[in-house]
């Protein structure tokens, strides 16, 4: 019994050495038996592997300042006071938000990237300060589909920012929506160039018919004042146009007539005061788009007639029986569908500052009547002294002329006058 104790440990010893030793040789006869076809495959896989260690690392990682998902395939840098955009974007970058920075000028090729970055979509830039974007900013973005550059200080928007430094041979942009909305006017006005804003937006939106694709345009809240005859002349495939809250007065001068495709027109909260005949029969004749006109100063007087007629035939109009008269006073409130012909007239009714000025004259011109007749009152004996002396002459002078008559009109007379001293 001594002696098996005394063995027991070696033993177990001895088992555990050969246990060790038969997994090793089990590996090397399992590895040096490996077949001929996988590892030629293993030096196949392995080539493009030493290829690619050999050139740089593709850009994957996310930016220092920025946030990054991959699977949402989104990059935000947000309030990051940046002042260019950033140069080591990912590659699967398909949202990218650089909104509340300090970009202040987007230079040609500012995307620019090798590789590009293809699947870049939608692309948010709004509020970052932008002052200027120059010809080519958006080069490089074949995938570009959404542009918001709303809530910025524009000051020169180039007529190539979306076609590239040359519109007559650059491809079209593949941009399906743009978003111009509530765009700051710059502190100091002489950064205007002499440029409207209204002209500045008409000269990109029609460079090179770049823009022959786009389908939403938003130009809201941007106290446009009129809208240029050509700034829809380009934009045949648009469907959403956004112009609400602005300063329109008129739409006399732009025409509707090519947008076959457009689905809404937002006019809301401008200064409208009537459409004309010829804006009435662009949107009869457009068959899919829906208007919105509700928040404008409409004047129910006698050019409304056509106006009132055409709502009350129309599909078009959403709300239509929301729009109600702001002028004249009498007509207040009233709902546009429920007026007649007898109601609609060109009184002229006249501002009530203007009421008072004229009413103000009007007591002037009465209070000097009132003292020239008092003055007149007052000297009317030498009035009517002057008067009498006048009466004097006149009838001496009358006098004078009859004698002279008489003389010429009595030969006798004549003769004796020119012979003799009378």
């Amino acid at each position: 019994m001594p002696g098996g104790c005394s063995r027991g440990p070696a033993a177990g010893d001895g088992r555990l050495r050969l246990a060790r030793l038969a997994l090793v040789l089990l590996g090397w006869v399992s590895s040096s038996s490996l077949p001929s076809s996988a590892s030629s495959s293993t030096s196949s896989a392995s080539f493009p592997a030493s290829a690619a260690s050999a050139q740089p690392p593709l850009p994957g990682g996310c930016p220092q300042p920025c946030e990054c998902s991959e699977a949402a395939r989104t990059v935000k840098c947000v309030n990051r006071n940046l002042t260019e955009v950033p140069a080591d974007l990912p590659r699967y970058v398909r949202n990218l938000f650089l909104t509340g920075n300090q970009l202040a000028v987007l230079p040609a090729g500012a995307f620019a990237r090798r590789p590009p970055l293809a699947e870049l979509a939608a692309l948010n830039l709004s509020g970052s300060r932008l002052e200027e974007v120059r010809a080519g900013a958006f080069e490089h973005l074949p995938g570009l589909r959404q542009l918001d550059l709303s809530h910025n200080p524009l000051a020169e928007l180039s007529p190539f920012a979306f076609s590239g430094g040359n519109a007559s041979v650059a491809a079209p942009s593949p941009l399906v929506e743009l978003i111009l909305n509530h765009i700051v006017p710059p502190a100091d006005p002489a950064e205007w160039q002499n440029r409207s804003f209204e002209g500045m937006v008409a000269a990109a939106l029609r460079a090179g018919q770049a823009l022959r694709g786009l389908r939403r345009l938003e130009l809201a809240s941007n106290h446009l004042l009129y809208l240029p005859r050509d700034l829809l002349a380009q934009l045949p495939g648009l469907r959403h146009l956004d112009l609400r809250n602005n300063s329109l007065v008129s739409l006399t001068y732009v025409s509707f007539r090519n947008l076959t495709h457009l689905e809404s027109l937002h006019l809301e909260d401008n200064a409208l005061k009537v459409l004309h005949n010829g804006t009435l029969a662009e949107l009869q004749s457009l068959p899919h788009v829906r208007v919105f006109l509700d928040n404008n100063p409409w004047v129910c007087d006698c050019h409304m007639a056509d106006m009132v007629a055409w709502l009350k035939e129309t599909e078009v109009v959403q709300g239509k029986a929301r729009l109600t008269c702001a002028f004249p006073e009498k007509m207040r409130s009233r709902v546009l569908l429920e007026l007649h012909s007898s109601d609609l007239d060109c009184d002229p009714l006249l501002p009530p500052s203007l009421q008072t000025s004229y009413v103000f004259l009007g007591i002037v011109l009465a209070l000097i009547g009132a003292i020239f007749l008092l003055v007149l009152y007052l000297n009317r004996k030498g009035i009517k002294k002057w008067m009498h002396n006048i009466r004097d002459a006149c009838r001496d002078h009358m006098e004078g002329y009859h004698y002279r008559y008489e003389i010429n009109a009595d030969p006798r007379l004549t003769n004796l006058s020119s012979n003799s001293d009378v």
